[in-house]
């Protein structure tokens, strides 16, 4: 908006500069040729007045004369007539002069339609000294005068007329794109601020508010936005907060009913009765998993932390460690790809990843087959990090991927059965909070690979 603003500007400067000094400079230059043919032509008729004298001491004034005005004018004089015989050259006979012999009148030849050409051509006619009745020379035409002037240096001052303009108008035009750009600036700043003001709440940032500044119109924008702000901040933190309580409030008593049922379990023979407690423990740990996601998924909508570089390499050993006793009870081989000198370093919040890696390591656990394996990978790609998992699964068809990270949809395999629905919509959340993404992609040979795409960090891993 501000180039198209300084555009405008410039534009409008730019017509202003075409509609002054266009006219003016074409003026200018009608008036150089104007007085230039009137100078040349009162010095063809004073000549032309000594060739119709026709005596001696005239024709000798006229060739002084002719001789004093080339040498300080670019001008060359020619005539025919009674002094035709002395020094003077004689002009060519054309057209011209032909005209002027037989009707008495002068002629001016520039010599081309567009402003001029290398020569101005006068030719002025000479009569025998008879002066009418109105004081004018009405006597027979008895030669001519021609005087041919070369129009360099009016070339050259017509190159000083129209550059010294152009060189005016560019520099105005400079000043006004400068002008204009501060401008522009000035009128924006409030449209600049609000936009600033969306562009937080798009990064979820609902704390974010524009000052009220600028024109009338842009001040009730901003005042409603701000009001729309607090009202949506205050609307989310409520939900927040009572997501938050209702899950802490929870995992008291089902930590409680667990406990019972076991110890029911433990004072029970009838098989039947086992089974039903049994089945309703797995349905309180489920429930138990539950409100533990939506306790992780509240803090992290909440952002009470900022991302911070760490070194990915460390939690990924950190998080392996912990997750391999339980793979080797299956049998299942967690294996760590990458050269062992890559130790990229990225951008997160202290403990996102740690559970994010986690939640991707119980899904690809669960669904992995006895003796399968698991294979982690990083690779740095630009100012990119790339985390994969891929497991020897059964993968997921396109339409269950589409819907995998949708909280509470549980799938139609292994992990579909026991878990809460809110694995990877944890994973994205954390993830998309620290400027990353995610994404589920087929891994060769068959299973599921889990692509985290983290925001490297200018500091090098340690």
């Amino acid at each position: 908006m501000i180039r198209r603003l300084i555009r405008s500007y410039v534009l409008l400067v730019a017509v202003a500069i075409a509609l002054f000094t266009v006219p003016v400079a074409f003026t200018l230059t009608d008036q150089l040729r104007d007085d230039t043919a009137d100078s040349v032509r009162r010095e063809a008729d004073t000549m032309a007045l000594l060739l119709g004298n026709g005596n001696v001491p005239s024709c000798a004034a006229l060739v002084e004369m002719a001789a004093a005005y080339a040498g300080q004018t670019p001008g060359a004089v020619e005539v025919t007539g009674s002094c035709a015989a002395s020094d003077l050259p004689s002009p060519q006979r054309d057209a011209d002069l032909t005209e002027v012999l037989r009707t008495g009148e002068p002629t001016t030849d520039w010599g081309s339609s567009f402003i001029w050409g290398p020569e101005l051509v006068i030719t002025v006619p000479a009569r025998e000294s008879a002066v009418a009745g109105d004081g004018r020379n009405r006597g027979e035409v008895i030669g001519a005068v021609r005087i041919v002037y070369s129009t360099d240096h009016l070339t050259d001052r017509l190159w000083q007329i129209w550059g010294f303009r152009a060189g005016l108008a560019v520099a105005v035009l400079a000043v006004a794109a400068v002008i204009g750009a501060a401008a522009a600036r000035r009128i924006t700043r409030p449209l600049r601020q609000l936009n600033d003001m969306a562009t937080k709440f798009s990064d979820g940032d609902l704390t974010a508010r524009s000052p009220v500044t600028g024109p009338t119109e842009t001040q009730t924008l901003a005042r409603t936005l701000n009001q729309a702000g607090e009202r949506l901040d205050t609307l989310i933190a409520s939900q927040r907060i009572f997501v938050a309580d209702a899950s802490h409030q929870l995992r008291t008593p089902l930590t409680a009913l667990r406990l019972s049922l076991d110890n029911i379990a433990d004072g029970v023979d009838d098989e039947f009765v086992r089974e039903d407690v049994e089945q309703a423990t797995a349905e309180v740990v489920r429930m138990s998993r539950l409100v533990n996601g939506l306790l992780v998924l509240a803090r992290a909508e909440a952002k009470v932390t900022a991302a911070e570089p760490l070194a990915l390499r460390d939690i990924v050993n950190d998080r392996l460690a912990v997750w391999r006793p339980a793979a080797d009870e299956r049998g299942v081989t967690i294996a760590l790809g990458g050269s062992a000198d890559d130790r990229p370093s990225v951008l997160a919040s202290p403990g996102h990843l740690d559970q994010a890696l986690d939640n991707v390591l119980s899904n690809a656990l669960e669904v992995s087959p006895d003796g399968g394996t698991i294979t982690v990978r990083m690779e740095p790609k630009g100012d990119r990090v790339v985390l994969s998992v891929l497991d020897d699964g059964p993968g997921m068809s396109d339409a269950e991927k589409s819907r995998a990270f949708d909280r509470f949809w549980r799938g139609q395999g292994l992990t579909g059965r026991a878990g809460s629905g809110l694995g990877l919509a944890i994973v994205k959340q954390l993830v998309t909070d620290d400027g990353g993404t995610v994404a589920l992609r087929d891994a060769p040979g068959g299973g599921l690979c889990v692509e985290i795409s983290l925001r490297a960090s200018q500091r090098s891993g340690g």
